[in-house]
């Protein structure tokens, strides 16, 4: 027999696409398009921003798509996720006052120092749980402040991605706390807007639509929406919000679990009943800790955000150029990282960081090798990347625990990376704890389908749908080279730490 499902529809950075899950958690439906940011047309060439016309044209094409894959009439609900920081004023008409500003976008760098010089780092993390970065939102709204105040004159309401891609859907404004969570103006504990921060670039909180929150029924497919998805006419459109808070809901993680979400980046996170520990307000600022509003209200996700397989895919284009188009490549890199053995020949790598997070905030230092010799085979750089980024990893649990006060007793791994069986056992060694890598990857979906199931009233909460769910796993516990990595993670700090030195006298 057919089952229920519902359609989500995530909007990332790469990809575009629309996933079907029915009430078992299978998916049973997909389909995708390339998405990336584009030169905003008549201004300077590195003005980035998401042509929401284009985005949009991609997901009615993917949901069409799904649609005749599962059948319209199976689908009772859609909900809509993607990155956080983004979006857009829309004026009284629906149109948009101004692009959506990409962030990726580096237009607004001038601004890290402007608004620093006017509220302390440490009162924008006590408040908010974020760190200053170019990328977020209010330092959107500071230059448009500046330098395009009739986008702000003339909108009516803001909407993140995600409310703008629910406003194409029903019509309806919203907007809910894991999106704004990343604008850098909530305060996060309270999980309601900051009116000090808003006033740093003239807003107050009718700038924007009353709250909703996941799992929230924002409004009903319109008749053009349907036409232009093939969804059906009048299902609910269900409140969804930035990804990043959907993929440990959805992970399947126990509650003594750290969660690790691993792709392109990764982000090493808990669930919290307490936004930090009672250390105190400001614990994990130095260390570059950000702390989000989780999909439930009542709980966070102080996490630390990395580089990851990003490093990998620099090591198959330059060192395995000749075999980077093969089918099969990640595997023959695991199988020549395996060859390598435990400490890759004494060769340390440390990854680059992603600038104002993580290690990054103390360290800042771009991706070095050290301990090279003329010796040295690219298995063992391969190798030696990946117990770099494990001792990253280990870094930033580290920072987890002392500011939240967590003692992890697992990690659960979620995404692309946690299909490399290389990197989930040397995750465990490196980390002394076992690891879970799910061997359902769609964390993210599983996640914002438990909500859209809640909307549509087909569970009775996120959680019932979830429960039921066999997320499978496969376990990494620790082995013997545990103690070798031990004494590797410290080669890999006093490196750091030579790297901070070296730059603090140059």
């Amino acid at each position: 027999m057919d089952e229920d499902c519902v359609l989500v529809m995530d909007c990332g950075a790469t990809t575009t696409r629309a996933v079907a899950v029915d009430i078992n958690g299978i998916l049973v439906g997909s389909a995708s398009r390339p998405s990336s940011p584009s030169s905003q047309p008549g201004v300077a060439s590195d003005w980035l921003i998401w042509d929401i016309e284009e985005v949009w044209r991609k997901l009615c094409e993917a949901s069409r798509e799904v649609c005749r894959q599962v059948g319209p009439g199976r689908i009772r609900a859609v909900t809509t996720v993607t990155f956080g920081a983004d979006g857009a004023a829309l004026r009284r008409d629906g149109t948009l006052a101004y692009p959506v500003i990409s962030w990726q976008c580096q237009r607004m760098r001038e601004f890290v120092k402007k608004v620093k010089e006017i509220v302390s780092p440490e009162e924008i993390y006590e408040t908010t749980g974020y760190q200053v970065i170019a990328f977020n939102t209010l330092l959107k709204w500071m230059w448009l402040r500046e330098n395009a105040p009739e986008a702000l004159a003339e909108g009516n309401r803001w909407l993140m991605m995600s409310g703008l891609l629910s406003h194409k859907l029903s019509g309806e404004m919203m907007i809910e706390p894991t999106a704004a969570c990343t604008t850098m103006a909530m305060d996060v504990r309270r999980r309601d807007w900051s009116r000090k921060m808003l006033s740093l670039a003239g807003l107050d909180e009718t700038f924007f639509p009353k709250w909703s929150q996941p799992g929230d029924v924002v409004g009903r497919v319109t008749k053009k929406a349907s036409e232009e998805t093939g969804l059906p006419e009048g299902i609910p459109v269900v409140a969804g919000g930035h990804d990043t808070q959907f993929a440990p809901f959805g992970s399947g993680a126990k509650p003594t679990d750290a969660i690790l979400s691993t792709g392109t980046w990764e982000i090493a996170m808990v669930r919290s009943a307490v936004p930090t520990s009672e250390s105190g307000k400001l614990a994990g600022l130095e260390d570059g800790l950000i702390i989000e509003c989780d999909a439930k209200p009542g709980w966070w996700n102080p996490q630390v955000l990395m580089i990851a397989s990003g490093v990998i895919e620099w090591v198959r284009r330059n060192f395995f150029s000749a075999e980077a188009d093969r089918e099969d490549v990640h595997r023959l890199m695991m199988e020549e990282g395996a060859k390598a053995g435990a400490g890759a020949g004494g060769v340390i790598v440390l990854p680059c960081f992603v600038e104002g997070t993580g290690p990054a905030k103390k360290y800042g230092t771009p991706g070095s090798i050290i301990r090279l010799t003329l010796s040295t085979t690219r298995e063992q750089i391969y190798r030696a990347v990946i117990e770099g980024l494990c001792y990253q990893l280990r870094h930033a649990l580290e920072i987890l625990c002392s500011a939240t006060g967590f003692t992890p007793e697992g990690i659960r791994v979620v995404g692309g990376g946690a299909k490399n069986s290389l990197w989930n056992q040397t995750r465990a060694d490196v980390t002394g704890l076992p690891v879970s890598a799910a061997t359902t990857k769609e964390a993210t979906v599983l996640g914002a389908a438990a909500f859209a199931f809640k909307g549509a009233g087909i569970f009775s909460s996120a959680e019932q749908f979830i429960g039921g769910v066999d997320l499978g796993e496969e376990v990494f516990g620790p082995s013997g080279n545990s103690a070798l990595y031990h004494d590797g993670y410290r080669s890999y700090l006093r490196g750091l730490e030579s790297w901070l030195t070296n730059r603090a006298t140059t």
